[in-house]
């Protein structure tokens, strides 16, 4: 599987994110600056694009497919759509509830299959979660020292108002589909759209 190897802290920079965003406590000394350098509309549009892309770990294809499901959708814009269906992914929600430091890590554990979507084994990261699933860490992987130590890491993160966990028998549920409003990620998703639309 493809996957970019990039250093991190380095994209963050150039695309302006907070590395927070990405669940990296790290922060970043040097500036960035592209100074004295105007940047057209098409770049600004590549850049938003760039941004959800690395925010949510994801490459052109599955990102393009993902764009195209939002335009078919018959309720709100494709916009905020796009963002919705991205923030459903399994690896997402993993990441949202506490039960991966990162998304890369999200993704790794239910490789492992190790994550129990309503019962069944799920082992697919783009796995698009629904309204009232209950996800779960299988019994076998509960006691490894791997959860202990991520979250003592993600404890003190907040949990979506959309999501519901329970850290002490990791498990969750999705209370119900997020609006764009509780989605916390710095992307203009307006300009995805038009640079998708040219």
């Amino acid at each position: 599987m493809a996957r970019d190897m990039g250093p991190v802290l380095k994209r963050c920079r150039s695309l302006g994110i907070e590395p927070a965003y990405l669940g990296i406590d790290k922060k970043s000394n040097r500036n960035f600056s592209r100074a004295g350098k105007k940047v057209s509309e098409y770049g600004l549009q590549l850049r938003e694009k760039q941004k959800a892309k690395f925010i949510y770990g994801m490459l052109e294809k599955p990102f393009r497919n993902d764009f195209e499901k939002a335009k078919k959708l018959k309720y709100g814009t494709t916009g905020e759509n796009l963002m919705i269906l991205l923030e459903l992914r399994l690896d997402n929600v993993l990441f949202r509830m506490g039960y991966g430091r990162t998304r890369t890590e999200a993704r790794q554990i239910i490789d492992h299959k190790h994550i129990l979507v309503n019962g069944k084994c799920v082992n697919i990261p783009s796995y698009r979660v629904k309204a009232g699933d209950v996800i779960a860490v299988r019994e076998k992987a509960k006691s490894a020292q791997r959860y202990k130590d991520i979250l003592e890491v993600t404890d003190g993160r907040a949990v979506p108002a959309w999501l519901e966990a329970d850290h002490e028998n990791l498990t969750g549920t999705v209370k119900e589909i997020p609006t764009r409003d509780q989605i916390e990620v710095p992307v203009n998703e307006v300009l995805i759209v038009e640079l998708y639309s040219k």
